[in-house]
């Protein structure tokens, strides 16, 4: 039949060949071009795509975990420009159902962290709260992000700017949910850590308000909307329900810091403080005072080592880690001074320069890196860095900068005078070991005995 064909139309059987071979040709630079397309756009090519049908790891790279940064100056821009973005026409499957395998201390902090999180992400709402809480689960059973509760919530907490939930790091933890909505949290937060799962977000690692443009929101899948809020997944296999495990081996759960006046499972004094960047008060009086003697110094207190401590328990010195974020130093001075009426911190980053007791002299405070003040009774809570050390801190937050003082020249006369006696005094006065010890002249704000009566607590 085909021999037939080519006879009745010649000329069109001379070309056939060449034009099959062509159109063949055309054909597989058109599928190349396609699997290069999708590659530059994260989706899967078509080797990708048979990998994740077997659910096998494709070749690309793992998606890289940036630190997040917003730029909300142009909400109603942000807004346009998240419209136009449209939502995925590819299958949204539900997540597994979670199931917490660690013990009981680890559990209680989790639950604690993931409450957390779905709260001040999204307010005393379930439906948000369900939403964010169903993305701190898919990001710990990806591989992409920290294997436990409070490490997924807490990434990046270190930094000013930059931390993967906002609130870790923005100060927004000074503000404290009511009892009510914290419980109410809690109980959603261990719900999603026995099974439950909020289908419509997926398996969506990253969620944005939409009046904010993060950089990655057009790599990355759009797939659900919940309020105000915008889900995504990674574009490609690491999107699908094959790069998640289906189950995560966790044993223990660091204590956080930031959680201590919220929930007494993180209250850990051996824990290292990380940046609080809240601007308000730091000493909060929810934390339990810590009981710092003696036998204290010489060992390690969040981001340094105590040196000495002075007689009343109410001022303290420390020798700082070199090189460290200097908002780390601000958390040291919150959890050193919590619960104290009256209280300073004064710190040095480099050893040889620390004083090793009380009082500190006048010459050294040129070369101190970071001070802290309290007062309780009168509101007073001051925090300062010095700025030669740390150029980026705010310039209301530079120490004054102290110079040597220059020594008038001594006559004769002075120092014979300076072995007499000063009139009026008897000569008892002035044997050794008779003389008052001199008033500290380090702080120009003098700590005082508190009045009768139980002060205020500041207004967070």
């Amino acid at each position: 039949m085909a021999q037939g064909n080519l006879v009745a139309r010649p000329a069109w059987g001379r070309t056939a060949p060449a034009l099959g071979l062509a159109l063949v040709a055309m054909l597989m630079l058109a599928l190349v071009a396609f699997g290069l397309g999708q590659q530059r756009k994260g989706l899967p090519t078509g080797s990708e795509s048979a990998a994740a049908t077997a659910g096998a790891r494709p070749a690309t790279p793992m998606p890289a975990v940036e630190p997040l940064v917003l730029d909300a100056s142009k909400p109603d821009e942000a807004r346009r420009l998240n419209a136009r973005i449209p939502f995925s026409t590819a299958p949204n499957p539900a997540a597994r159902p979670f199931h917490y395998t660690g013990g009981e201390a680890a559990l209680a902090r989790a639950t604690d962290c993931l409450a957390a999180a779905m709260i001040y992400e999204a307010g005393d709402d379930a439906v948000g709260e369900r939403a964010v809480g169903q993305v701190v689960l898919n990001r710990l059973r990806h591989p992409a992000f920290p294997k436990s509760v409070c490490g997924v919530v807490f990434q990046g907490q270190e930094r000013a700017t930059g931390c993967q939930f906002t609130f870790t790091c923005d100060g927004a933890m000074a503000r404290r949910p009511s009892a009510a909505a914290w419980e109410r949290a809690r109980s959603l937060a261990a719900g999603m850590l026995a099974g439950d799962v909020y289908k419509p977000v997926g398996t969506s690692t990253h969620y944005h308000t939409d009046w904010v443009m993060p950089y990655w929101s057009k790599t990355l899948d759009k797939v659900a909307a919940v309020d105000t809020h915008l889900f995504f997944r990674w574009m490609g296999w690491w999107g699908t329900p094959a790069a998640f495990a289906r189950s995560v081996a966790i044993t223990a759960e660091p204590a956080i810091v930031k959680l201590a006046a919220l929930s007494p499972v993180h209250r850990d004094d051996a824990v290292e403080f990380a940046l609080d960047g809240a601007a308000g008060t730091l000493a909060g009086d929810a934390f339990p005072p810590l009981a710092i003697g003696p036998e204290q110094i010489g060992k390690r207190i969040g981001p340094g080592k105590l040196t000495a401590i002075e007689t009343g328990g109410n001022g303290f010195v420390m020798t700082l880690d070199k090189g460290g974020d200097p908002a780390r130093y601000a958390e040291a001075a919150a959890r050193i001074c919590a619960g104290r009426a009256q209280c300073r911190l004064l710190a040095w980053t480099n050893p040889r320069e620390t004083p090793q007791a009380f009082p500190v002299a006048e010459s050294s405070l040129g070369s101190m890196s970071f001070s802290y003040i309290r007062m309780k009774e009168t509101g007073l809570e001051r925090m300062l860095f010095n700025c030669d050390e740390f150029p980026a801190a705010p310039r209301i937050q530079c120490m004054t900068r102290r110079l040597p003082a220059a020594q008038a020249p001594r006559l004769l006369a002075d120092e014979r005078a300076s072995t007499l006696p000063a009139p009026g005094k008897l000569a008892a006065d002035a044997q050794p070991g008779r003389l008052e010890p001199a008033l500290p002249t380090i702080e120009t704000i003098k700590l005082r005995a508190p009045r009768t009566g139980t002060a205020a607590a500041p207004t967070p």
